[in-house]
């Protein structure tokens, strides 16, 4: 599914305008990365946990010639689903345990 696939569900389902679920959708990415900007952690509950992680300094190969070469540093996005959304997608989601 890509963006404009995800726009047309949220509006089928919201009853809303494409152009409203387009305008929602991008200010709630955009809330995201900006948490994420600034170092924050983004909880959804019951979908899971957007963080940054820092990615320490590192020696790679260059693939074409195999010589070594120096990998930067750098922040990177990471994203920790939750438990339900982890139930859904292995097929065990809207049972209950008893």
């Amino acid at each position: 599914m890509n963006k404009a696939e995800l726009v047309s569900a949220v509006a089928d389902k919201a009853g809303i305008t494409k152009a409203q679920a387009a305008a929602a959708l991008d200010q709630v990415l955009g809330g995201i990365s900006g948490a994420l900007r600034t170092g924050d952690k983004v909880t959804l509950v019951g979908f899971g946990t957007f963080s940054v992680a820092n990615r320490g300094a590192r020696t790679g190969r260059n693939p074409r010639d195999n010589k070594p070469i120096k990998i930067a540093a750098k922040k990177v996005a990471k994203f920790k689903p939750g438990k339900k959304l982890a139930d859904e997608v292995n097929g065990k989601g809207g049972k209950k345990r008893k």
